[in-house]
């Protein structure tokens, strides 16, 4: 009994503070961490043959002191075990404070809260987890010191990713900014009407390599000399144009453009219903080429218009996502595959390598995959060249 008015003393005392590490009995405590997971995770299979896991825990130090995190495990939530471990240095890396972008740390100031993108690659073969739980580690600078915790338990989607057929017909399109740890589609978490959305975390933007490995050849200004611009953009289902733009003008390529509104971003854009939920969004197109408006029926494998450089874009590509809704923006990015294609190399070098071969026209850095790896219900990751077939 002493040992419990102790414990409720220190609870009523922390109340003061706004402190409160745990209580005797199971009933609601007060926690220096509040926690939960944006969107509920949904595994996909990548071309490495691994299933990923891709979502964002939102934490918040309510705390009048400084919150410095060392570590996060994500577990299991039915077995407990762990699934993946980010150390202080992945903490600094992933955490960004506000939400925004740029803003990496792995400390929470007094009443400050971040955005923690995660990613858990699973073991080939192992099943998705039913659902997660994540336990955090650390030290507050002022009241109860050194804390762990387990909080924002999570259920994982069960159901499996749609099958997509192919956006571009040949070979030699480049899956850039593509899952799973690449910044730039993500950690596109945007503040739209009032919440956060990141419809883009399973976006893909495609570009192709031309003679020598180049992605242009002659002068990057001019959007005709990218190997990719022109390329009729395919339906990769049947469904219903729910919206498209056509009127908006090609953009000089090298640099995003300035002044660009939420509502250009996309370029010249066509939206797909394509059932149960999913969205499609192809995405920066040629002005005049589109060949759709809403309400109109795309069949799988129809023309929907020609790859361009409209919107905020600086280099010709198509730019493709799934999402749970109709807006472009405002709405939950779903994992996908498509149903066939074979990987025949992959730009090891990395993104660099990538924005410099955008950029000046040299030659990619490419490893050859030989024999081609043939793919069937998978998403492409990061890099990897694709030829989708004729």
């Amino acid at each position: 009994m002493r040992n419990e008015r102790r414990r409720s003393f220190f609870c009523t005392g922390a109340l003061m503070a706004g402190l409160c590490l745990g209580a005797a009995r199971a009933e609601p405590t007060l926690t220096p961490i509040v926690a939960d997971v944006l969107a509920a995770p949904q595994a996909v299979t990548g071309t490495d043959g691994h299933s990923h896991l891709v979502y964002e825990l939102r934490l918040g130090n309510v705390t009048g002191g400084k919150a410095a995190l060392q570590s996060l495990e994500v577990v299991d939530g039915q077995s407990g075990k762990v699934l993946a471990t980010l150390d202080r240095d992945a903490l600094s890396e992933r955490l960004s404070l506000g939400g925004s972008r740029g803003a990496e740390s792995s400390d929470l100031g007094p009443a400050q809260f971040g955005v923690l993108f995660i990613h858990v690659p699973l073991a080939a073969g192992e099943a998705p987890p039913k659902s997660l739980a994540h336990r955090l580690s650390g030290r507050f600078a002022v009241g109860p010191g050194d804390f762990a915790m387990t909080l924002a338990p999570t259920p994982v989607e069960t159901r499996p990713p749609i099958v997509l057929g192919r956006p571009l017909a040949g070979g030699g399109y480049v899956a850039a900014d593509s899952c799973c740890d690449t910044i730039r589609h993500v950690r596109a978490l945007l503040s739209l009407d009032g919440a956060y959305h990141l419809a883009q975390r399973f976006a893909i933007d495609w570009e192709r390599i031309g003679d020598g490995n180049r992605l242009v050849a002659g002068d990057t200004k001019n959007v005709a000399d990218y190997a990719i611009f022109g390329q009729p953009v395919l339906a990769v289902r049947d469904g219903v144009v729910v919206a498209s733009r056509n009127d908006l003008p090609e953009q000089v390529p090298g640099a995003l453009p300035a002044g660009m509104t939420v509502a250009e971003a996309d370029g010249n854009f066509v939206v797909q219903d394509v059932g149960d939920g999913n969205f499609v969004l192809y995405a920066h197109m040629q002005p005049g080429s589109v060949t759709v408006k809403a309400g109109d029926r795309a069949k799988k494998g129809e023309v929907l218009g020609k790859v361009g450089n409209t919107g905020n874009s600086q280099a010709p590509h198509l730019h493709l996502h799934v999402m749970d809704g109709p807006s472009p923006l405002a709405s939950n990015g779903l994992p996908y595959v498509f149903e066939s294609f074979a990987v025949t190399a992959v730009d090891e070098a990395g993104t660099a390598d990538f924005d410099e071969a955008e950029a000046t026209g040299k030659p990619l850095t490419l490893t050859p995959v030989s024999p081609p790896a043939q793919h069937r219900k998978a998403l492409p990751l990061d890099l990897t060249v694709v030829d989708f077939g004729p």
